[in-house]
């Protein structure tokens, strides 16, 4: 009897350790190193790195191991959000160069500023990030 209960009590503690593990989706963006100067994160196959001006958006993408990624016929919508105002700004970012995407439009970045990015490669599943370009400790 004691030796079952050991044993069930080792697999309910090694099923909890591997619970973390599994629930990390490749979809959920995560903080990678910058390349250009702007905000990356790691979404499904992607890092996507955005550099974000007052009304210029450019959106960098390549693999995991940093290898710029072909964006011709890629689709990807920017929005734009001061901290929690209900207004939003929407700017289609269209390809621009082998593996960037841009957008202009009438909008500011400061602090508060949260980007969701969507971006579709020709074949491939949709992603989408949030940006936080000018938080501080956002940035590896």
């Amino acid at each position: 009897m004691v030796t079952q209960l050991l044993g069930l009590v080792a697999l309910c503690g090694t099923l909890l350790v591997a619970v973390p593990v599994g629930a990390h989706s490749t979809k959920h963006a995560v903080a990678v190193k910058a390349l250009h100067g702007g905000q990356s994160l790691a979404a499904g196959p992607y890092h996507l790195e955005l550099v974000a001006k007052d009304g210029e958006l450019i959106l960098y993408v390549a693999d995991h191991s940093d290898k710029a990624i072909p964006c011709d016929g890629a689709k990807a919508r920017a929005t734009i959000q001061q901290g929690f105002e209900k207004a939003k700004i929407q700017v289609e970012l269209e390809p621009s160069g082998e593996n960037t995407l841009k957008g202009t439009g009438t909008f500011t970045i400061n602090p508060d500023t949260g980007i969701m990015v969507f971006l579709k490669l020709p074949d491939q599943d949709a992603y989408a990030a949030r940006f936080t370009p000018l938080k501080t400790g956002d940035r590896k």
